[in-house]
């Protein structure tokens, strides 16, 4: 194996480099509103060339040739972001670096900022993908957590597609989980929850979550989608095999065309699939887990995709998956755990998604967003837990997605009907400005909740320029009902500029990644997004807001 570039090998040693030529890009903005000012502080770039630029261990010529894949170099995508509890001014990411057109990247890259996000460090992982010195040529899927004592952890998928062209080959996919216990600056080896080899079998969708209430215990949840293939291994089984290592993708492409075929169209010969939810458990703090086990199986033919665990404030375990049915529909269930994930209960409807993907207002290319998959949160001193979704279902007529929001009160119980709280304007001449996507929730310190989404409101039709910005919004639940759309506002513009969507990179749509990162701490939240900055090119950005 080729050695890592120096940077990956000095942070590897810990020794955390900032990255080269970043940016601060001073731009400030008070926000008026009734019930006081949000103050935005100047927007952040915090990635920059790639670490891995010097990596020649996963092959890429041959990666090209072989797949037909496009590289797209340099390129930050779908970050996730943590916050310590130990210290509020320290803030974990992790995101995708280098992206692949047909799934995942080069390797997962974290930053960590000691100064509430004004500047930030390398920190990578090491052990995943072969440019950080694991055994698998890709890896995707970052997701990041503190524990209550600032022990920090970093889910990944590693996958290797050295055979997936091979009918009887065999392919691996791993769901792994590193464990830094200097706040996340060095990294242990990861430690492996599952590994398959198969072409027919993927773990996919990863997330992680340190347990608030209970110091050690620690959860991570995915989906392990599995394709029964017909007995010559057709080519219609090899390119659903194939497909699958882009779950989102192709759950979301599958639903599409089920229910195209409820309306009439032609059925397209399918093998049948299966995805069930995976769990697996840490009671001392990531030393070592509990054997990978499904905790839900919809039946076959049914899937589950972005399984994520929150803790409730009795203790009660939570894990909510968006599920898709023979048909093409899909919801969002709940399943609960009363003993820390030994024993689960059946799984519980909570809401539908409506929804059919995003594409640009002018040229109609597609996006890809989280049209199938939401953003969970819970209040860990009120006991509420809110959930965020694409949904067209405030307007059928255009089927134009906003943003839809649930909440509960009684720790998942029960649940409010699905509010539009987006503030995109109406767009008469071109209704497909109104499109709002990849929306993120997070609570603050003092109870308000926090939304962030992509909208085109800005887009003007000037030709090959797709206008898109990054907003939040806010609702304050001592101040009104947030089941309500009408009680959210304070709508602060997080990109000083618009940007050109079309100049995303393509990997089943303009990719700026399937969830963004948001972590809250007191009276301050920190978005971490995507922006493009060039053609085929997106780098991550944050700006602390300040709650009135």
């Amino acid at each position: 194996m080729a050695p890592l570039s120096t940077l990956s090998l000095q942070v590897s040693s810990g020794l955390r480099p900032a990255y080269p030529s970043l940016a601060t890009v001073a731009f400030c903005l008070l926000v008026a509103s009734a019930a006081g000012a949000q103050s935005l502080d100047p927007l952040v770039r915090i990635t920059g060339p790639s670490p891995l630029s010097g990596c020649s261990a996963d092959r890429v010529k041959f990666q090209e040739q072989s797949f037909g894949s496009v590289l797209y170099k340099t390129n930050a995508i779908e970050p996730n972001a943590a916050i310590d509890p130990t210290d509020p001014d320290r803030i974990l990411f992790g995101h995708q670096q280098d992206r692949w057109s047909d799934g995942g990247s080069r390797g997962l890259v974290g930053g960590l900022s000691d100064d509430g996000g004004k500047t930030w460090g390398l920190t990578i992982p090491s052990g995943v993908s072969a440019c950080t010195g694991g055994p698998d040529l890709r890896s995707t899927d970052p997701w990041v957590a503190f524990a209550p004592d600032g022990t920090a952890f970093f889910s990944s998928l590693a996958f290797d597609e050295a055979a997936i062209t091979v009918p009887q080959g065999s392919t691996t996919s791993a769901i792994l989980v590193s464990r830094s216990r200097d706040h996340g600056a060095t990294w242990g080896a990861p430690k492996t929850q599952i590994v398959d080899n198969s072409i027919y079998v993927f773990n996919d969708k990863n997330a992680i979550t340190a347990d608030p209430f209970a110091q050690g215990n620690v959860y991570t949840v995915w989906d392990r989608s599995e394709i029964f293939p017909g007995t010559n291994d057709s080519a219609g089984d090899l390119a659903a095999a194939a497909a699958m290592r882009d779950g989102v993708r192709f759950q979301r492409e599958r639903a599409a065309r089920l229910r195209a075929e409820a309306a009439g169209a032609p059925k397209a010969a399918a093998p049948q699939t299966r995805g069930p939810s995976y769990f697996s458990h840490s009671a001392d703090n990531g030393a070592s887990w509990s054997r990978a086990e499904p905790i839900f199986d919809p039946g076959v033919n049914s899937s589950t995709l972005n399984n994520t665990i929150v803790v409730a404030q009795n203790g009660d375990v939570l894990n909510f998956t968006s599920v898709f049915d023979p048909a093409g529909n899909v919801e969002i269930d709940l399943l609960r755990s009363r003993d820390k994930g030994f024993a689960w209960s059946r799984a519980k409807r909570v809401t539908d998604i409506q929804t059919i993907g995003t594409v640009t207002p002018d040229g109609h290319e597609a996006v890809r967003d989280g049209s199938t998959i939401f953003s969970v949160a819970s209040d860990d001193k009120s006991g509420a837990i809110y959930l965020v979704w694409q949904d067209f279902r405030f307007n059928p007529g255009t089927q134009v997605s906003d943003v839809a929001f649930s909440q509960s009160l009684d720790g998942g119980a029960t649940w409010s009907a699905p509010a539009m709280i987006n503030k995109t304007p109406q767009n008469l001449s071109n209704p497909l400005r109104q499109q709002a996507f990849l929306p993120t929730v997070v609570v603050a310190g003092d109870g308000t909740i926090a939304v962030t989404y992509y909208d085109f409101r800005n887009d003007v039709g000037t030709p090959g320029i797709e206008l898109a910005d990054f907003f939040a919004a806010f609702c304050k639940p001592s101040s009104g009902d947030c089941s309500l759309g009408a009680s959210w506002g304070h709508e602060l513009k997080l990109t000083p500029n618009s940007f050109n969507m079309r100049d995303a990179p393509v990997a089943g749509g303009h990719f700026m990644g399937d969830y963004m990162g948001l972590v809250a701490s007191g009276k301050h939240v920190w978005p971490v997004f995507g922006q493009t900055t060039g053609p085929n090119h997106v780098a991550e950005y944050t700006r602390k807001i300040t709650l009135p």
